[in-house]
């Protein structure tokens, strides 16, 4: 599993101009499956999203979670972060778990970050998503499992 964690002052997901999901501020967490990804590597991915140490601390140091502040999670499915570019100028996809997988382990970190305490929103699977985000820092890390 691969997510890419931006720390944000604000996120919200659209469905057709409505907001599903929004958050302020924390981590906006695209999230992406590939085959052999399963259960225990979402819970593996939620616990590295809970303490991944990118909020600032008094003396302005990158030094606190999501465990240790009030943020939130704004988690997306993101099936693109599998792309493969190495030839040619069309993304292959070929990496990317088909939904049937992938959906119950977006589903999985996701209640694994609620299990941990942490507030979550989420967009919609499948779900043709406009994203909107404010990148504080900007400060964005690509965590994988």
């Amino acid at each position: 599993m691969r997510a890419l964690v931006q720390r944000v002052t604000e996120a919200r997901v659209k469905i057709d101009g409505a907001i599903v999901g929004e958050i302020g501020v924390g981590l906006c967490v695209l999230v992406g499956v590939t085959h052999s990804d399963d259960a225990s590597q979402a819970r593996r991915l939620a616990e590295k999203v809970w303490q991944l140490r990118v909020f600032p601390d008094e003396d302005g140091v990158m030094n606190r979670s999501l465990a240790e502040t009030t943020g939130a999670a704004l988690v997306v499915s993101q099936f693109t972060l599998y792309a493969d570019t190495r030839r040619g100028r069309r993304p292959s996809w070929a990496a990317a778990a088909p939904p049937a997988q992938a959906e119950p382990l977006v589903a999985s970190l996701t209640n694994a970050l609620r299990e941990l305490g942490a507030t979550v929103a989420t967009g919609r699977f499948g779900a043709d998503m406009s994203v909107e985000l404010v990148n504080d820092g900007p400060v964005t890390v690509l965590l994988e499992t």
